[in-house]
Formats: structure tokens, sequence, C-alpha cells
């Protein structure tokens, strides 16, 4: 049976910000605490944030790191606790989304945070307690704003997914001009998280077919406008296509991920510095010419489908695109060139074996094809 669920409040315009105290009070936050980064603390964004709250008893932690983990929870939910919180407000990318859901948890739920992860069975453990979160991104490329996931880094160094419908933000606010100071590089690296999003749900075979119309329609949006936001960070229409665009993946995430993220996700756990958006990029040739031999891919017309929306004549055309983009867009040119060795393929494939997305991924991989995909990444 097919589960479609379409999925939470977005408010989206220039400008959306000054409607978060509305957003609070509709949603019965009365004390909430913000998660965010120092980054996004310096670029004066997070004063914005306050700046929409007035008269209102705000706690601020903001000292998420690039890669959430575990110990950024515990120290967030103790200021949640401390302080009295009655829900959370996240402000930033998909570091501070996620570390928000990991503080919705931890500050609602008994026992260590490692017992609600996916791929333990604890799913279902996380109930209608979890506190109430409000999502501002300041970047497009997870989308984590309307999805029920969340990516932690556990005490124990694995990188691992929670997945609940209790995670939802009851409302995302999206408001692309917080995207305008975003670095160009940055810009390159969420974008293509952002595709990689689109196109990995699109492949994923489970029957879903608003979310293939609505990942397919990012894709078109995120092709096109990539290099426009890349090159122009104050280039309205190109910020807003993007937002969407990283937006519209993560509203197709319940048909599930794949190879791609199976293995960001486990090499991210081993080298916490790798950015998430920039490894999905350099895997994503690979596990499209992967997923070609999959019979749902094919029966279904799947690459052509997606060459399409980026204006390409075929779909054996897509993993050299990328290539090209990923290049054009002043990204590495390959996994060697992050620092990546081949001496950490066996825990990479370990780590992706394991992983959530891997069972979603419309071809079953291997050990053997998990080191040809890592090879032709290097």
């Amino acid at each position: 049976m097919a589960f479609i669920y379409y999925i939470t409040q977005v408010q989206f315009e220039f400008g959306a910000v000054k409607l978060l105290r509305q957003e609070c009070e509709r949603v019965g936050i009365t004390r909430p605490l913000i998660v965010t980064d120092p980054g996004v603390k310096a670029a004066g964004v997070l004063q914005k944030a306050l700046d929409a709250l007035p008269g209102m008893t705000v706690a601020v932690f903001d000292q998420t790191p690039s890669n959430p983990t575990e110990a950024a929870v515990r120290a967030a939910a103790a200021v949640y606790t401390l302080q009295g919180c009655d829900g959370l407000i996240a402000v930033g990318g998909g570091s501070a989304i996620d570390c928000a859901k990991g503080v919705a948890i931890a500050a609602t739920h008994e026992g260590a945070l490692k017992t609600y992860a996916t791929i333990e069975g604890g799913s279902p453990k996380i109930t209608e307690r979890a506190a109430p979160l409000i999502a501002v991104p300041t970047t497009s490329g997870t989308g984590s704003e309307v999805a029920r996931g969340a990516i932690i880094i556990l005490d124990d160094h694995r990188k691992l997914g929670f997945h609940s419908w209790h995670l939802v933000p009851k409302t995302a606010i999206c408001d692309p001009e917080l995207t305008f100071g975003l670095p160009a590089g940055l810009t390159a690296a969420t974008g293509m998280d952002a595709i990689a999003h689109c196109m990995e749900t699109f492949m994923a075979p489970l029957f879903n077919p608003p979310a293939d119309g609505i990942a397919l329609d990012g894709l078109e949006r995120g092709w096109a406008h990539i290099e426009r936001a890349t090159r122009d960070g104050s280039d309205r229409e190109a910020r807003l296509n993007m937002m969407s665009a990283s937006m519209q993946g993560a509203m197709a995430f319940q048909k599930g991920l794949g190879c791609v993220h199976s293995l960001s996700h486990s090499l991210g756990g081993v080298d916490p510095r790798l950015h998430h958006g920039t490894l999905n990029a350099m895997f994503l040739p690979a596990v499209v010419r992967f997923n070609a031999e999959a019979e749902s891919v094919r029966k279904e017309h799947r690459l052509d489908r997606m060459a399409r929306a980026m204006g390409l004549a075929s779909g054996s055309d897509i993993p050299q695109a990328i290539r090209v983009m990923n290049a054009r867009l002043g990204l590495p040119t390959g996994l060697a060139a992050m620092g990546v060795e081949r001496g950490q393929f066996s825990r990479i494939i370990e780590g992706a074996l394991a992983d959530h997305c891997h069972k979603t991924n419309p071809r079953l991989a291997s050990v053997a094809d998990y080191e040809a995909m890592l090879t032709a990444s290097l």
C-alpha cells in the first residue's frame, strides 16, 4: 500500500521570517529555544529571527557544528530544559534543523539518543511528546524543514538517521532573502545536495506519483538556476528557485533515497569534516550509471525523464553532465581531491550497507558494487 502525505505548513516568500512570532503563536510555542550555528549568527541572520520575536522570552543555542553531533544535541537539550522552553526554532541549514530535531527527541524522551535511530528500530519510539519545531532554512540544500528525518553523528561515530512524522516541523518558513549572503562554494554544495535529493527520490522505486512530480519539477528548477545562484548570490529569481528545489526534494523523501546517500552518510561518519552536499555531487554520476540497469528505472524511463528536465538529449548524458556542472561550480574533481583514500573503502562500504537509504535504492548494491562506485568517484 502506498502512503502519501503532504506534509506541513509552508510560508514561502521574501521576508517571510517576519512571520515567526505569528507561527509560534499558531503552534503554541511561548518560550522557544533557537538552535543555530556560529556562521548564521555572524551573518546577522540570527538577529533577524530574534527581531521577529518581540516580547517573547527566547533562549539561544548557537554552537551547532557543521555536521550535527550527539554532543551538540545533548548541550542544546540541557539549555532547553534549564530555560524551561516549550518549543524549538531552527535557524540555519540542515545541520541546525537536524540538531533541533535531535533536541526535540532528547529533551522529551528518556534514554540514549541511539535508542531512537531508524536502523536501531527506534522510529516507533518517537512519540507525540517530541517538542514542537519551526524551521527557518538559511541554505537551499537539505530541505529538512519539510522532512521527517534528521541525520546525526552519534558518540560512537556512526552517522545515523532518525525518522518520525512527529519530527516534521510544524511550520517551514522559507525566506529566500536569508540565503543572499551564502558564499559561492556553499551555494554550489548545498545546491547540488538539493539536486541529488530530487534525482534520488525520483529514481526510488516506491509508488508515489505526487512525489515524482514534485521531485522532477524541483530538479528542473535546481538544474536551471544553480549556476546563476552560485555566480550572483543576490539573484532573487535564482535564490527563490533554489530554495524551492531544496524544499521539493525533501517533500519527496517519503519515497526513500538510495546509494548516493548511503555512501555519503557513511563517509560523513568516517570523516565528519566532509560536506554532505559535496559528497552527494561526487557520488551522483556513478550511482546514476549503476541505477540505469534497474528494472523500475528502465521500465518507467526515469533517466530520460530526468534528462528532459535537465535539458539533455538522453538519460545516458546525465553522469557526464553532472561532472561538467560540478567543475563549472568549482566543486572538487572527485573524492581523492577531498582527501578520501582507498584504505577507507571497507569502512565506508560497511556503513553504507547498514544505512537506512541502502534498501530504498532501485537496485540493491553489493559490496563489490559499492567498491566500484567508490572507485569511479575517486
